[in-house]
């Protein structure tokens, strides 16, 4: 039984004109191909050609749509938007430079297997480019964002405000746009990739939605998509971007930290 307001937005309904203000899409990949070893034994290999990469794990492989945005220097979003698998994406964080990668991969299951939890789940797999040393930090997930508050500009039409609750939770509420004095507290899931680079994931439980961005410190910049279920129930995989405002910093005592 569906328990959301009679005026909640659908996803579809929000995500409109969301990715105003991302970052253009580069074509820096093209032509250069990449062999990923991940933490837990998955391989995952990588060829870029005209806003396509071709992929192969094991025995599977295919050519899929592909976005590629430098969200830092010589750091990569990568979203894979899977033709035969349209309940999933992948989206790769990588940094050809330290050879560190980051993937998140978002998967909307059926109601039956996500009882009691966000439709849309997520998983993570930090892993290096194959073919030379990794440097800089291996990606770990952080409290670095705990007590944080502050505002992300999609658009003139989409402001939203975060507070970072603890390592799995946030609170948002949305300033401007068509979700104005909407708001909830979601599961989240946050990596630090490098210095002043976090990869901020959340899953919504009042609509079947996920979203993956990094977040750019140093240019105070946000790039993400969202994978979720429309109003019509069609799955869709949006873009988004924004410009990022620090509001105010909660710090807390002692042993009084959230969890």
């Amino acid at each position: 039984m569906n328990q959301n307001p009679k005026d909640w937005k659908t996803y579809d309904e929000f995500a409109y004109g969301i990715d105003t203000n991302r970052l253009p899409a580069t074509e820096a990949l093209t032509g250069s191909s990449y062999k990923i070893g991940f933490d837990d034994g998955r391989t995952l290999t990588l060829a870029f050609a005209n806003g396509k990469v071709r992929w192969s794990e094991g025995e599977d492989g295919d050519t899929d749509k592909a976005e590629v945005i430098e969200v830092a220097p010589k750091t990569y979003f990568v979203e894979i938007v899977f033709a035969s698998r349209p309940k999933e994406a992948e989206t790769l964080i990588l940094n050809t430079e330290t050879r560190r990668v980051l993937s998140i991969c978002s998967v909307v299951r059926d109601l039956k297997e996500s009882v009691g939890e966000p439709q849309v789940a997520q998983i993570f797999r930090p892993g290096i480019i194959e073919g030379g040393a990794a440097s800089g930090p291996a990606p770990h997930e952080t409290r670095d964002l705990i007590g944080l508050r502050a505002h992300f500009t999609y658009s003139p039409n989409h402001v939203y405000e975060h507070t970072y609750l603890s390592s799995g939770r946030y609170a948002w509420q949305c300033l401007v746009g068509v979700q104005r004095g909407h708001g909830d507290v979601d599961l989240t899931t946050t990596y630090k990739f490098d210095d002043n680079l976090y990869v901020f994931t959340f899953r919504e439980f009042k609509i079947a939605v996920a979203s993956t961005f990094l977040y750019n410190f140093n240019d105070m910049r946000s790039t993400g998509k969202f994978l979720g279920i429309t109003g019509d129930g069609r799955i869709q995989n949006s873009p988004a971007g924004a410009f990022i405002h620090k509001a105010s910093m909660t710090y807390y005592l002692p042993g009084q930290e959230p969890v």
